[in-house]
């Protein structure tokens, strides 16, 4: 492993992006995508977010808005669940969830939003939940894209069939802190952007359990527990831990990325850089290794 980036100093009481913010990103994103697009692309990002509302919302759609301007795709903006109607998904390639956090104890953003509308009694909202929670899996299955962002873990954290897709379900973390991140595997299509250094920047250590216990996925990035907290370290003793991979569901693809709860992040050429081609592998139009390993 070659030399290490590290993100500026996290700044724990996080302020909304302003124009200043803006810019840095604009300057350190790249100007263009890793490949062609096969076709017109379309994603819609959900930034809804019932639970924990994390501050970095606003900064990761920012974010966003500024990776689609290399023409990679066109991106929708959305806090309506009924968005996520079979028929609605029909127009999009492929959906990012931006920390969209879940209270308990459903733990299910559908049965969440749909509780606030007084149209429809308990059961009627609860069977559309499940429609929803359905058309989103068909909208994977059958070939088209997910990719996950932080929080956005616990989107359906109690559903298995929502656990199995994605790759794990949210446990717990300990306190932000510094974080050594490496690529598993340097050499693969979709860790070019770090072009084999670690990255070091504050945020949360995420564990994950059910089908993450299974590693059914194609790892990503490891957080390297030894330089983490003593207190973190006890409860992460042991198991390798990864905090994003990606994974095919079906016809589809997924792609799951812990970092970060932080804005400082995400100034970084090479973490932009990652999060584009991310992006790009969930539309289709990037073409990696992501069987099981």
């Amino acid at each position: 492993m070659a030399a290490v980036e590290k993100t500026p100093a996290a700044n724990l009481d996080i302020q909304a992006p302003d124009a200043e913010w803006v810019g840095k990103i604009q300057k350190l994103a790249p100007t263009k995508a890793r490949v062609k697009p096969e076709k017109k692309r379309k994603v819609l990002m959900c930034s809804l977010a019932t639970g924990f509302c994390h501050k970095v919302i606003p900064h990761v759609k920012e974010v966003i808005n500024v990776l689609s301007t290399t023409g990679a795709f066109e991106v929708v903006h959305t806090d309506d669940v009924q968005m996520f109607d079979a028929k609605s998904l029909k127009q999009f390639d492929a959906i990012v969830l931006n920390n969209t956090c879940t209270k308990r104890p459903e733990r299910n953003l559908f049965i969440d939003a749909l509780a606030k509308d007084s149209s429809l009694n308990k059961e009627q909202q609860l069977a559309r939940a499940k429609e929803l929670e359905t058309a989103l899996m068909n909208f994977v299955a059958e070939g088209k894209g997910l990719m996950a962002i932080h929080g956005a873990v616990v989107f359906m954290n109690k559903s298995d069939s929502f656990g199995d897709m994605l790759g794990a379900s949210f446990v717990r973390h300990p306190k932000r802190q510094w974080i050594t991140l490496s690529p598993v595997e340097p050499d693969h299509a979709l860790l070019k952007a770090f072009r084999g250094e670690k990255f070091i920047h504050v945020d949360e250590p995420y564990l994950f359990n059910r089908a993450y216990e299974d590693k059914n996925f194609r790892p990503l990035l490891e957080m390297d527990v030894s330089k983490l907290d003593e207190g973190a370290k006890k409860i992460m003793k042991g198991d390798r831990r990864y905090v994003s991979w990606i994974k095919k569901h079906g016809k589809g693809r997924v792609f799951y990325v812990s970092p970060s709860h932080q804005p400082e992040s995400y100034q970084s050429s090479r973490m932009l850089e990652f999060y584009l081609d991310g992006i790009q592998y969930v539309l289709g139009d990037l073409k990696v290794d992501d069987s099981v390993k």
